[in-house]
Parts: structure tokens; C-alpha cells; sequence
């Protein structure tokens, strides 16, 4: 199926690694213009060079900025000031008990996991409502609507995610531009990846089975009873980033693998 990407122009924050490299790639393999996003210059140009070798003919190059630097933010917006897609991907996340969570970290995770998609989507939505198309996508998780009692201030964060989408969805009313929120579940991303092993070694099992037990009594409920691979998130926002996505606006599409109970 062709997407009809040719010759958009995207932007993917926090796209060095895991679910981020896997959109940039999906958006290059359809054609689509894609600029990357890093915390470091090194890490995007490493990601530009691997993305070069993996897709033939891709036109990718990248910005770096800590989503906690306005000034580094402002100089983003400044090198690239004009994009037809916006994915909001750039978060963290950090199993910590809600009694140790400091003001500190309640604050970095609103500013990372929000904020950034508030400032990137001020600029951007402007241009997109002028030229009388865009996308505008948010990474948010099925966090957002199942609180896990070991990250509650990444799920809030999450959630909030789902009422900006949404709201910015009803200032697009009549236009071309969309505004949708995607909600992972459980996704075998290079963080989670690294989380499961060090949890494999400090229990002294294999990571298989730790995933096993992670699925029997951390998230029961999942229909696939695995971690989703991350180009099966990528898969669903490219399709949402896509002229043929144009009647999906201010939706929040799970891709969880049935872990929410909810057939709505």
C-alpha cells in the first residue's frame, strides 16, 4: 500500500533509539523527509548514519536538543521551522514507589514527557492550520489509562498527553490537519529492554523468563502475553502520519495488544 509520505516532511523527537528510530525509519522507507532528535549531537548523527545504510535513498538529517533546554528547544524550532508531520515521541520513564517520588522528578517527567510536545506543537500547528494540512501525533502509552502503581507519575503524564491531543484536535475543526494520540503497551524498546535484563539478573533468571512472569503478574491482562516489537508501533503511526488516515482526528488509538479491557 502506498501511504502517499512522498515528499512530507517529518520530524521525530526523541528518535535515536526504540520506538522513535523505528517511526523515522517507517517514514523514510514511505518516502517521507524525516528529521531525527537527540539529546546529544553524537547519538543523532550516529542514527542519521545507521538509517542512511538501512533505507537507500533516505532523506534524513537531525537536530539535537534537551527537551529540558528552552534555549536548546528554541534552536530546534529555528533549524527547522516548517514540517508536515509532527510525531511527540521524546519521553522517560522510571519505576519509582509514589512515597519516594520527589517534587523534582514529578516536575522533569511533565516537563519531558509533556511540555515537549506542548512547545513543538504550539509552533508547529500554526503552520500546519495555514498550509491547510498536517499531522500531529503523540506517543502517549496505555499507561494513560491504566495507572501503573509503580510509575504514577510517568501514567499522569501519559494521560495528560491524551487531553492536549485531544484539545488540540478540536482546533482543527474543518481542516486537513489531524491531531491523534497512539498508546503502546508493553514494547520491546532499547529502555525496556535494558530494564528487563536488569531485572532477569538481580532475580538470577533469564530474561525470557522474566518476561513470562512480567505478563503473568504485572500486566495480565495482555491478549498477546508479550512485549510488542517496536516496529509494530511504528507501523500504526505511519498510517495515522498518512493522507489516508484523514478522517482519524482526536483519537487515541491503542496498540497494547488487548492488555486494556475495554472494547471501546
Amino acid at each position: 500500500m502506498d501511504l502517499q509520505l512522498k515528499n512530507k516532511t517529518a520530524l521525530v523527537s526523541g528518535s535515536t533509539a526504540g520506538i522513535g528510530y523505528a517511526i523515522a525509519k517507517q517514514l523514510l522507507s514511505e518516502g517521507a523527509k524525516v528529521y531525527m532528535n537527540g539529546r546529544s549531537q553524537a547519538r543523532v548523527d550516529d542514527a542519521v548514519k545507521k538509517l542512511q545504510a538501512e533505507v537507500p535513498g533516505a532523506q534524513v538529517a537531525g537536530v539535537a536538543a534537551d527537551f529540558t533546554q528552552v534555549n536548546e528547544i528554541d534552536a530546534l524550532l529555528k533549524a527547522i521551522p516548517t514540517i508536515d508531520i509532527l510525531v511527540n515521541n521524546v519521553g522517560i520513564f522510571e519505576p519509582k514507589d509514589f512515597k519516594e517520588i520527589p517534587d523534582a522528578d514529578w516536575l522533569r517527567f511533565y516537563e519531558v514527557n509533556v511540555l515537549s510536545g506542548v512547545r513543538l506543537s504550539r509552533h508547529y500547528l500554526t503552520q500546519m492550520l495555514a498550509q491547510n494540512w498536517g499531522r500531529i501525533i503523540f506517543i502517549s502509552s496505555e499507561s494513560a489509562i491504566m495507572i501503573p502503581s509503580e510509575m504514577i507519575h510517568y501514567g499522569m503524564t501519559k494521560t495528560a498527553q491524551l487531553a492536549i491531543s485531544r484539545g488540540l484536535a478540536e482546533l482543527t475543526k474543518g481542516t486537513n490537519v489531524t491531531v491523534n494520540s497512539v498508546l503502546p503497551g508493553p514494547t520491546r524498546s532499547e529502555g525496556v529492554g535494558t530494564f528487563v535484563e536488569d531485572l532477569a539478573k538481580s532475580r538470577g533468571i533469564t530474561t525470557e523468563q522474566m518476561e513470562k512472569e512480567f505478563f503473568e503478574t504485572a500486566r495480565p491482562s495482555s491478549l498477546i502475553n508479550r512485549f510488542a516489537s517496536v516496529e509494530e508501533i511504528a507501523n500504526m503511526v505511519t498510517y495515522v502520519a498518512s493522507p489516508l488516515a484523514s478522517a482519524t482526528n482526536g483519537a487515541s488509538l491503542r496498540v497494547e495488544g488487548g492488555l486494556v479491557r475495554s472494547i471501546v
